[in-house]
């Protein structure tokens, strides 16, 4: 053994052999590029603020949970009578047990889809005109109008309807019928007075309701057209595009998703006012397919037109109607999240 091979067997014996192709001329090892985690410190004000929002967070589906077991638990008594029939009956006999809501609940959707109709168009171009167009003195003083307006009790516009704009809207409504009916077989009105055939319908109480879904919508698509990134629209403008130009490629794609959370926000106020709504039409229980003609019902009005002579049986038959629209109000909830989750706002602007 030679001087340099003993000085190579030391070192081995010391630090160890090498690895197997480390030698001169061997290809080299692979570098390792797993990237290293980084843990930042908590500290005790983001542990409390973490634990409070996540209790916050967690409150709201227990709440929820609390309702839902709250009217189970009250309607179950009526439920238990009728079973499956409560969705299809369209009579209110308790004392018989033919109790149900086939009559109401459609009625309830229809004056909801004509507030709809009315404000989401109204509300979303206000919206766009508030956030994009109008003078900034002026915004701020519209922005505080649709908050005033927002605030208003739905009383208010119960009895504004009511004594307003019932008789003013009849005139709209007759000509409607007579001219339309032939066109629109769902805006066809029996014959008799017009008072009797055209007031306390389920389209004025869908005008009403749309007056008061206006400031939801038009407030939330504001705030949400606001916030669209301002490079993105300085790039379109740099581009040469109009402001309309821009509004059409930039905002309006931004804001896509919360344009139909605010809808979908308004259709749950639609499908849930009572007072209003209870104050305008005249209670029935059969399918009014025909909104301009008198007679409509909804649950929430049926709730509070018929809470305080209720006995046992009726009062948990109410129960059971408020968990139909406790469900339907949940499950739009649920799709709107869906189609918000598809198309978050600033998604398209920012591929």
């Amino acid at each position: 053994m030679t001087t340099a091979d003993a000085g190579t067997e030391l070192a081995d014996d010391l630090f160890g052999s090498p690895p197997q192709g480390s030698g001169p001329g061997a290809a080299p090892a692979p570098a390792d590029d797993t990237p290293m985690k980084i843990i930042p410190g908590v500290s005790r004000g983001d542990r409390v603020f973490r634990i409070a929002f996540r209790g916050a967070g967690l409150s709201v589906f227990a709440i929820m949970g609390l309702i839902a077991l709250f009217l189970i638990t009250r309607g179950a008594q009526a439920l238990h009578a009728t079973g499956w029939s409560f969705l299809t009956e369209q009579r209110w006999q308790t004392a018989t047990h033919r109790f149900g809501v086939g009559a109401v609940l459609p009625d309830g959707i229809i004056i909801a889809v004509i507030a709809l109709v009315i404000a989401v168009p109204v509300a979303l171009s206000a919206a766009l005109w508030i956030s994009e167009y109008a003078p900034s003195g002026l915004r701020r003083t519209l922005i505080s109008l649709i908050d005033l307006m927002a605030a208003v009790p739905s009383i208010v516009y119960g009895l504004w309807g009511l004594i307003f704009l019932t008789p003013r809207i009849i005139g709209f409504e007759r000509w409607a019928a007579t001219h339309l009916g032939g066109v629109l077989p769902f805006l066809k009105v029996r014959n008799g007075e017009v008072s009797a055939s055209y007031s306390q319908s389920g389209f004025i109480a869908g005008v009403v309701v749309a007056l008061m879904i206006i400031p939801i919508v038009c407030s939330l698509s504001r705030e949400v057209f606001s916030q669209a990134p301002t490079g993105e629209r300085e790039g379109a403008y740099a581009l040469g595009a109009t402001r309309w130009g821009m509004v059409r490629t930039v905002v309006l794609p931004f804001g896509k998703g919360g344009m139909i959370g605010a809808v979908m926000l308004g259709f749950g106020r639609a499908m849930g006012e009572t007072i209003a709504v209870a104050l305008i039409i005249s209670p029935v229980f059969a399918i009014t397919w025909h909104p301009l003609q008198a007679d409509s019902n909804s649950i929430s009005s049926l709730i509070a037109l018929r809470y305080g002579e209720s006995d046992k049986l009726s009062l948990s038959a109410l129960m059971a109607a408020g968990l139909v629209l406790f469900t339907i109000t949940l499950l739009v909830n649920m799709v709107a999240s869906a189609i918000i989750a598809r198309s978050r706002s600033g998604a398209a602007t920012n591929e």
